[in-house]
């Protein structure tokens, strides 16, 4: 089995589906109800409930049970944020967060709310000085991932939540990656999590408020979950991603050491066995099953069709792949390549030969799609002391391979002006001269696009 996308959603775990099949029988009565079979729903709920907290590491009674992760995120970050508005209205959140906190930043600030974005370094990941320095006496809440969904970058949690505690701020920390593989360390406030990440079923998040932290839940309430997720509790489903995240962190220390060796051994040979390809991500702090890596001249669309021919599911943050035709926001504030970029998140249980087999294929896939895709030829005039390429109306690849086949043109230390209206460009093409030894000089407002002014070194 070649599914390569753990970091979308895991298979359903065994465990799980024992659960979810015998909870179906037993659990299919109101637990708020006080005869025979409502108690019998909610002896269920309480030990899901029981067993959650204890792999999370909080009290039951700080642990509610949502619809998904993306509604746990907006829950808590909206009722943390509404129970310290007398604090402020200042929120801090990584420039790499999933799309469900940027989402919730983005409807704060629309109301009113100010935003402080963190950078990250070139591996993804924050600093805690970078987290302090956003810290402001309006502060409200901070937000935190504790790994990173496209490129598995771990961040530093507990130590952000030190200086969070010391200025007072709740720390909310989006677990989803990470939680099926550990507790997450540190004095944080809030986390939240999704099931299907760890081989529960979909449809099952969790929030976990601390106590102490002002909180208030926002529209209307129930008496279910704390007023925190109003519904009839999905019985069946939260019982099998209790037994499932139980049951996986049982595994999780052997599986993470046989993943990393397996994700050591793509990191090591892709760059060997595949031309003008980049490993991204940090290269110790990162999740076991995770790697991430982009190839210069790709489609990144056509590359995840031909592996899907090849029996392979994989994942892309490249603007190819994308609808909006804009790279992924964790490659943009990474400043990596993003054309023809591949995720690899191993799930638990992948086969070592399916690995082998992945880099047996490879490279006759990504040499395929490069001759599939053909190199245009450039439409190039000489202004001066410079060659001036034309690529407005063309996507990513093209730009970076019209610079490619005439950056010889030049001499050294002469100058390349591309001229490209697609937005990934401005992030490729500093990737391009980064990983080929060229000096980018920067970007120049033009007529239609921008232009990108590369100045040739080598």
């Amino acid at each position: 089995m070649g599914y390569f996308d753990a970091a979308s959603a895991v298979p359903l775990h065994p465990v799980a589906r024992q659960a979810l099949l015998a909870s179906l029988d037993e659990g299919w009565a109101d637990p708020s109800r006080l005869y025979r079979e409502g108690r019998r729903a909610r002896m269920l709920l309480d030990a899901a409930r029981e067993a959650a907290a204890e792999a999370v590491g909080c009290r039951a009674d700080e642990l509610v049970f949502t619809s998904s992760g993306t509604r746990a995120v907006h829950t808590g970050i909206a009722g943390a944020l509404a129970g310290r508005r007398r604090s402020g209205r200042h929120l801090i959140v990584s420039a790499v967060e999933h799309s469900s906190v940027l989402h919730s930043a983005e409807v704060f600030e629309a109301d009113g709310g100010t935003v402080t974005r963190v950078p990250v370094q070139r591996t993804g990941a924050v600093t805690v000085e970078a987290y302090q320095d956003a810290l402001r006496p309006d502060t409200a809440l901070a937000c935190l991932q504790s790994a990173n969904h496209e490129v598995g970058t771990e961040q530093p949690v507990a130590a952000v939540a030190e200086v969070c505690r010391e200025a007072g701020v709740p720390l909310l920390v989006d677990a989803a990656q990470s939680l099926g593989w550990g507790r997450v360390e540190g004095d944080w406030s809030l986390l939240t999590a999704s099931a299907h990440k760890w081989g529960g079923p979909s449809g099952v998040g969790l929030l976990v408020v601390r106590k102490g932290v002002r909180f208030a839940a926002r529209g209307p309430v129930d008496e279910r979950e704390s007023g925190r997720a109003a519904g009839f509790e999905n019985l069946p489903a939260i019982v099998a991603a209790a037994a499932s995240l139980r049951a996986v962190r049982a595994e999780a220390a052997a599986e993470a050491v046989r993943l990393r060796e397996l994700t050591e051994r793509i990191r090591a040979r892709v760059p060997e066995l595949v031309p003008d390809a980049e490993v991204v991500g940090d290269a110790e702090r990162r999740l076991p099953g995770t790697v991430t890596f982009s190839c210069l001249y790709v489609d990144g669309e056509a590359l995840l069709h031909e592996l899907d021919r090849e029996g392979f599911s994989v994942s892309s943050g490249s603007s190819c792949t994308s609808s909006t035709l804009t790279p992924s926001h964790v490659l943009r504030a990474m400043g990596v390549l993003s054309e023809g970029n591949v995720r690899v998140s191993l799930p638990p249980g992948a086969a070592r030969e399916d690995v082998e087999r992945f880099l047996e294929v490879l490279p006759g896939v990504v040499a395929g799609v490069r001759e599939k895709l053909g190199a245009p030829t450039p439409t190039a005039v000489v202004r001066e002391d410079e060659l001036v390429v034309d690529s407005l109306g063309k996507l990513c690849p093209i730009p970076v391979i019209e610079l490619a086949k005439v950056i010889g043109n030049v001499p050294v230390g002469g100058r390349v002006r591309v001229l490209s209206d697609d937005e990934a460009a401005r992030l490729d093409i500093p990737a391009w001269c980064a990983m080929r030894g060229q000096e980018y000089v920067g970007e120049e407002p033009a007529e239609r696009g921008s232009a990108y002014v590369v100045r040739r070194l080598a």
